[in-house]
């Protein structure tokens, strides 16, 4: 009875999620950098191709917040029914990036130094800029910068299309299939999953699960692969051929249900990763009230022309592609660009 009583009450928890119309959570990696330097090792990195110090400092230390509203349950929302997101990702020192969509408009910042820094590339200063690369600067100095969504998409869909080629549709999933999959999810959860529960203080209970890693997520892509038909164009799903090398190690999730309402998961992944002698290594994530996505004062509108213009040039001077650097690939900088068929 009590492998029931606690699927049920974790299915319930998430039945309730689905009848919202916001949702925020907060994810972050329960680990340390020495872990993730000793994780790295294992995958025999070339020289100089291993992880920076800066950059399992920052994993090691990052959240990322989401805020996703509808005008519908989520779990009834296509693509067209959501209408704000909010999504920040924020390291040891501060926060890093932060994007958001409001209305017509995508917005974003970055720090965009702290960014370079940690990934082990340099990036231009606002100084280093042209002056008609004024938008550009203000992403470079930190301030929130905007975009028409649809433009920005338009460009995306285009880039490496052929002349004249309409852009293709953005991928999604229409809320049919999304509820096909979320089935899927159950009914595999419900077959390979063990549960058990247990009682807390004020209102508070966790359920945790425990699964064989492999088999669960063979079994999982098993129940998907009928909907491949389904999903965007480009997704691949694995085979069981792909997973062979995926260890069946059991790994286990603890989810904390605050009076019958999701509020905490946690999954340990430390046995996964044994051959690294890693001994913390998991995901945390954080249900949250969060904060209605709404559009930042004072963002300077950017068309992506600009954008991709002005940092092009940018970095073509980073890379010393300019001027005398242009000569030295063989390029004739006296070669007019529009000419080129």
């Amino acid at each position: 009875m009590e492998q029931l009583s606690a699927g049920k009450k974790l299915d319930r928890a998430f039945e309730k999620l689905g009848k919202e119309k916001s949702i925020s959570f907060e994810l972050d990696l329960d680990t340390d950098a020495a872990s993730l330097k000793a994780l790295d090792a294992t995958s025999d990195p070339e020289p100089g191709d291993e992880i920076p110090d800066e950059a399992a400092e920052l994993l090691s230390g990052a959240k990322i917040s989401v805020t996703v509203e509808s005008r519908k349950p989520i779990e009834e929302s296509g693509e067209k029914d959501y209408v704000g997101m909010a999504m920040k990702i924020s390291g040891p020192d501060g926060e890093l990036i932060e994007y958001r969509v409001v209305g017509d408009y995508t917005y974003i910042r970055t720090d965009v130094d702290a960014v370079g820094k940690a990934v082990g590339s340099p990036v231009p200063t606002a100084e280093d800029l042209p002056p008609e690369a004024g938008g550009l600067k203000k992403v470079l100095e930190g301030e929130w910068v905007k975009f028409d969504t649809e433009e920005m998409q338009k460009a995306g869909a285009g880039m490496g299309a052929e002349p004249g080629a309409k852009p293709s549709p953005e991928p999604s999933l229409d809320a049919r299939t999304q509820k096909k999959l979320l089935e899927a999810l159950r009914e595999t959860i419900a077959r390979e999953v063990d549960f058990t529960t247990s009682g807390g203080e004020d209102g508070t209970e966790h359920v945790t699960a425990t699964a064989p890693f492999r088999t669960l997520i063979t079994e999982l892509f098993d129940e998907i692969r009928p909907l491949a038909g389904d999903l965007p164009p480009g997704v691949e799903l694995p085979t069981a051929k792909d997973l062979k090398d995926v260890p069946d190690t059991k790994v286990t999730a603890d989810f904390t249900l605050r009076n019958g309402e999701l509020a905490e998961v946690n999954v340990d992944l430390s046995k996964l990763a044994e051959d690294a002698k890693v001994k913390k290594f998991g995901l945390v994530l954080r249900m949250s009230e969060g904060t209605k996505p709404t559009a930042p004062a004072g963002a300077t509108e950017l068309d992506m022309e600009e954008l991709m213009g002005g940092f092009a040039g940018a970095m073509a001077d980073e890379e010393g592609l300019g001027g005398e650097g242009l000569a030295d690939e063989g390029v004739d900088e006296d070669f007019p660009a529009d000419d080129a068929a």
